[in-house]
């Protein structure tokens, strides 16, 4: 039995959530001196997207990152995307897109949903081991947007250069700046000044983003049309379990987990009607009951252990000895326990062989186990074949094979200073929303994430103090999957229409 979860194992838990795409990731340490300037390899190819071709150019490689003093700092790695043939860029869109970590590469949204190539994988269960199919993605938004696979400093090809360090580029500011530096910088060497423009992040990218909308505006000038959110978490204390918020924001995730599992008692007919009704518990009874504390009754805690037991599939004595709190590591061990089984953090309709069953916690993430390996070697096989990207060059997936990884979570926006603060970038949003009340968000959010539950995402823009007019121009949307919703087929296909018609919605 672990001890309680203190702040350092709850931010433990925290990297294990936003990272765990990242961990699996056998890439060699790199040999920075290899890439000493700037080098690309440009491609061309063809795709047919809604039964038309599409002629693109493909340009994989990295960019000279310069600072305020025209300095150079580094060499930023990417992967553009760009459609031949337009007469008139200002009217094209572009859209930078990341993963988050912090410490992943854009890989997974590269080669899951956004770029022309996608890899087949068998979800919700074990993809067979090579040969891995790569094939065309019909279902990716270069018919509607150029597009920039943006890997931040540690990951991709991307690395310090001159008198700069990791230490400069390895924080929550110090990313906002850097990332933001290279889009500016990018927009300049392309002549996009006019076009519109779009960030899309992932899980700690969507902490990036907002950061990133702030300071485009007010130290770039550059002012941004949308800004799409998959899987969203801006507040970090939110996942942390440091106090009750977390338990409450959790909760109609475990309740979706379990219905998808058919672990309730009485599975009803409709998902999203169930979950209205767990959300209204939750922020309702179930929170009231946390606030009391100690001077909860026996008859009251156990009323209440009851109904989380018919929500979640999870027993009442165990919620009753967990004292009416269950953290996320907890509940993918406990969940399917009887079977021997475990389930996904990133996305809890995956299952794998527990194979500890008096352990408290889940030390094992059976989505990230089961998909990494064949992503990792079709990107790979990608990269280096398709794109013809050098090979002495060292592509990684992650910066946690990097000496001395450690990330700066203090955010100048939330203070803080003398104290530790986890970060908050809805602040930033909040003001660039007010300051641009033209920016539209588009908030995507999976039903069996347990990494960035999608209560936790509404709980954070309800709470980020918006005048009623801009807070009409953020849009939920809502699929049967996790974290990367976008593996899920027909998620992937509503993931792609949800984020076309943003576009071009906001690009008039």
């Amino acid at each position: 039995m672990r001890k309680p979860i203190t702040i350092v194992l709850a931010i433990a838990i925290l990297l294990a959530t936003l990272t765990a795409k990242a961990q699996p990731a056998p890439i060699p340490p790199q040999d920075t001196s290899i890439i000493t300037k700037p080098d690309k390899s440009i491609t061309k190819h063809t795709i047919k997207i809604d039964g038309k071709p599409i002629t693109y150019t493909a340009v994989a490689g990295t960019l000279l990152l310069k600072n305020e003093k025209d300095e150079s700092i580094a060499l930023f790695g990417y992967t553009a995307y760009i459609k031949d043939g337009e007469p008139d860029v200002s009217h094209r869109p572009l859209t930078f897109a990341y993963n988050g970590g912090p410490g992943s590469s854009s890989m997974w949204l590269h080669l899951g949903a956004l770029g022309p190539r996608r890899i087949a994988i068998n979800d919700p269960t074990f993809t067979p081991p090579p040969p891995y199919k790569l094939e065309d993605n019909d279902h990716s938004i270069i018919d509607v947007t150029d597009l920039v696979m943006v890997d931040p400093i540690g990951t991709g090809l991307s690395h310090p250069i001159g008198k700069a360090t990791n230490k400069d580029f390895w924080g929550v500011d110090q990313d906002i700046k850097s990332v933001s530096q290279f889009i500016s910088q990018y927009i300049k060497e392309n002549d996009r000044w006019n076009s519109p423009k779009y960030l899309l992040g992932e899980s700690y990218g969507t902490t990036r983003s907002a950061g990133i909308a702030s300071y485009l505006q007010d130290n770039l000038g550059l002012q941004l049309n949308g800004v799409v959110l998959v899987s969203s978490v801006l507040d970090i204390h939110t996942l942390t379990f440091q106090d009750d918020i977390s338990h409450v924001l959790y909760i109609p995730t475990y309740a979706a987990v379990a219905y998808f599992h058919n672990k309730l008692a009485s599975k009803p007919a409709d998902l999203e009607a169930f979950l209205k009704e767990v959300r209204s518990f939750s922020q309702g009874e179930y929170a009231t009951a946390l606030q009391k504390g100690d001077a909860l009754t026996d008859a009251e805690k156990g009323q209440i252990a009851a109904k989380l037991s018919g929500y979640t599939g999870i027993s009442k004595d165990y919620w009753t000895k967990a004292n009416l709190r269950v953290s996320e590591p907890a509940f993918t061990q406990e969940l399917l326990r009887d079977e021997h089984q475990m389930v996904g953090r990133l996305d809890a309709r995956y299952k794998g062989i527990n194979q500890d069953l008096l352990s408290q916690f889940s030390n094992d993430d059976p989505q990230s186990t089961q998909i990494s390996p064949p992503y990792i070697a079709a990107f790979m096989n990608y990269y280096y074949t398709e794109l013809k990207v050098n090979k002495n060059y060292s592509y990684h997936v992650s910066a946690y094979g990097a000496e001395g990884f450690k990330w700066d979570w203090h955010h100048a926006a939330n203070g803080g200073d003398g104290f530790p603060v986890m970060p908050n970038t809805s602040v930033d949003l909040a003001g660039i929303m007010s300051k641009n009340p033209n920016l539209k968000i588009l908030v995507l959010n999976g039903y069996y994430d347990l990494a960035t539950p999608f209560f936790g995402t509404e709980y954070t823009f309800d709470h980020m103090g918006l005048e009623k007019k801009i807070r009409a121009n953020v849009t939920m949307k809502y699929y049967p999957a996790g974290h990367m919703m976008y593996i899920h087929l027909p998620s992937l296909v509503a993931f792609k229409k949800d984020v076309a018609a943003f576009i071009q919605d906001t690009s008039k």
